[in-house]
């Protein structure tokens, strides 16, 4: 009998290693880039009146569009249908009316529309051309408060809006180009900032009786509001004196005493209070993640979110009554999704199920935080995707990602193209080159008037640091980047030809001249500090045309894909024509796509379709050494 329980054994045993060895075995399940975009995307949290449901904008039709999910039972209902993208910005606070933006097939002249509760829509800000920008509610909840440049296409001048007869009421004239930054509860105050460069601001407190604006600042630094407290008499705002990154600073109004508050061993991003300013809410940008921390300011308490594992969470929203609060969690391999919190009870519910069902995240690739050495041995911070398939038998491509800006950041989280490419056998490393933000200011300002120099040997290096991995095939890498990035992706086929395999151009600036001289009225109040940085074309023309791709095709040898908006008021469409037409001159490969109804990002599904898989057949193309065009 013993021996026929160990034969019974050794045979399940034997049948498990079997079992194990086909799982090992197994391919990596691939995956469409229909399934990928089968995702759905969701943003923004609203409560409604009663704190029954959320709004929010999800583009499960395709586009983006408003939607009210029922906190009770989860139940998404459609709240608008449009064909161009909707963002959905608020509930009313005494019904179920709402405030949603759209604009003209991405040309960013965004206007301000109300749904009523039996679906009509009406447009608020019809002025033609001008753009609205929506600033709050007032907390009386009886108007709201927007940017309007409809006096001067330069300045966002500041109104008020009866929320009962929907006038609009001019409270100040922005003649002096300030930025906005919040309005005091008793309606008194205003806070302003003033760009000086990309880095720098001066900040204000505006007395809106008077218009008499009080500098709150002494020295010149990375100024930015806040929040103002609750009882009006505070004003908190993040600043960077004395210090490498953001902390925050409560100044009193009444005496201009400036107090301290937090610091963080990384740039505080945000600092805002709740309703009755019972909670504190700050987010902390660490090493491409943002960390949130939730103050009690009764007790100095810290607030502890629920564990969500290896997610991250983000987008904070705490209701009117404090009671509840709204979050999203997500991580590079999981599609973001929103959940529901108690505030009192502790209970979390997840709302949303944002990843396609017939993917599963296990075959999805974790970012991983590198960090390499750029030629003068600064250290260069990377997000880096690395294929399930790649190994020392069976090589991967790799791609350097470079992000938009100049000064922007690659952050961890989930994005459908890079994980459709890391899928299909393309490891990418998302450089932040020097004049990233996130990593300290002096960090953000090595490339100022230096651009497509040193920041451009970071990318190459980046290149050189994939070499170095020996699952990565040396003679398969590629650059790939968008706005900015798309510029340094051009840039780095006509300075250093020979270092990258092929391009991938997705709306890139190709002429500093012309987008420098071409940039949105709107831009305005920024346009000194931007000078300030990249450089002036009536100044600094000589070195903007050496650093201009458009002027240097021609030494362009590999091949090229260039990707843009017809709509794009950022990088006009002629940035890419002349530069596809520059590199057809060469008898080089190029493919140009072209959406005559996006702007400066592509946000339609069956777009986002179209260029993402095209992207992956020219990679498949002309990276690759063996095309599989699959997917």
């Amino acid at each position: 009998m013993k021996d026929i329980l160990l034969f019974a054994f050794l045979l399940c045993l034997f049948a498990s290693c079997q079992n194990s060895n086909q799982q090992e075995a197994e391919p990596l399940k691939r995956y469409s880039i229909d399934q990928f975009m089968d995702n759905t995307r969701f943003f923004g949290s609203s409560f409604s009146h009663d704190e029954s449901k959320v709004l929010v904008g999800s583009d499960e039709s395709g586009i983006i569009n408003a939607y009210a999910i029922n906190l009770a039972d989860g139940e998404r209902s459609t709240l608008t249908e449009s064909k161009e993208t909707v963002r959905p910005i608020s509930y009313f606070p005494n019904d179920d009316r709402l405030l949603f933006l759209s604009d003209n097939g991405g040309d960013e002249i965004f206007h301000l529309f109300l749904r009523n509760e039996d679906g009509s829509i009406k447009e608020l800000t019809d002025a033609e051309g001008a753009r609205a920008v929506p600033y709050g509610w007032a907390n009386d909840r009886k108007s709201y408060f927007i940017g309007y440049n409809k006096r001067n296409p330069k300045f966002m001048d500041v109104y008020e809006m009866d929320m009962e007869t929907f006038e609009l009421k001019m409270i100040y004239a922005n003649d002096e180009g300030y930025n906005f930054g919040g309005i005091s509860n008793d309606k008194k105050y205003m806070a302003v900032s003033k760009s000086i460069t990309t880095n720098d601001s001066d900040l204000f407190i505006l007395d809106l009786k008077t218009k008499k604006a009080t500098k709150i600042n002494e020295t010149q630094a990375g100024n930015s509001a806040a929040d103002f407290s609750n009882d009006s008499k505070s004003f908190y705002y993040l600043t960077d004196v004395g210090a490498e990154f953001q902390y925050l600073m409560q100044y009193d109004i009444a005496s201009g005493k400036r107090t301290k508050v937090m610091q963080e061993d990384w740039d505080i991003s945000y600092t805002y209070f709740s309703h009755t300013g019972k909670y504190r809410v700050s987010g902390i940008n660490e090493d491409g993640k943002t960390a949130i921390k939730i103050l009690d300011t009764k007790s100095n308490a810290k607030v502890d979110f629920p564990d969500l594992g290896a997610l991250d969470i983000s987008s904070i929203n705490i209701s009117r009554s404090e009671k509840w609060m709204t979050f999203y969690a997500g991580s590079s391999r999981s599609t973001s999704n929103l959940y529901l919190y108690n505030m009192e009870s502790k209970e979390v519910k997840q709302l949303t199920e944002s990843l396609n069902k017939e993917i599963n995240k296990e075959d999805l690739v974790e970012a991983e935080v590198v960090r390499y050495k750029s030629f003068d041995g600064l250290d260069i911070p990377a997000i880096y995707y690395k294929p399930k398939s790649a190994s020392m038998e069976d090589k991967s491509a790799a791609m350097v990602w470079v992000h938009g800006g100049p000064g922007g950041q690659s952050r961890v989280g989930y994005s459908a193209l890079i994980q459709y490419l890391v899928n299909h056998d393309v490891a990418i490393l998302m450089v932040n080159n020097r004049g990233s933000s996130g990593y300290g200011k002096t960090f953000y300002k090595m490339d100022d008037k230096n651009h497509g120099e040193a920041d451009l040997k970071d990318c190459i290096e980046g290149k050189n640091y994939l070499a170095s991995l020996p699952y990565i095939d040396q003679d398969q890498i590629g650059i790939i980047g968008g706005s900015y990035g798309g510029y340094m992706v051009m840039r780095a086929l006509t300075h250093a030809p020979e270092e990258f395999k092929c391009g991938v151009n997705i709306f890139g600036v190709t002429n500093w001249l012309r987008t420098l001289k071409s940039i949105p009225p709107w831009w305005e109040a920024f346009k000194v500090a931007l000078y300030e940085e990249m450089g002036d074309p009536a100044v600094d023309s000589v070195r903007l045309y050496n650093i201009s791709p458009l002027f240097h095709a021609d030494k362009i040898t590999k091949p090229v894909m260039v990707l843009q908006g017809a709509q794009d008021p950022r990088v006009l469409q002629v940035e890419s024509d002349e530069i596809v037409e520059a590199v057809k001159k060469n008898n080089i490969p190029v493919e140009y796509v072209l959406f005559e109804d996006e702007g400066h990002g592509f946000v339609k599904k069956e777009n986002q379709i179209e260029a993402y898989s095209k992207i992956l057949k020219f990679v498949d193309e002309y990276l690759k050494e063996k095309p599989d065009l699959k997917g």
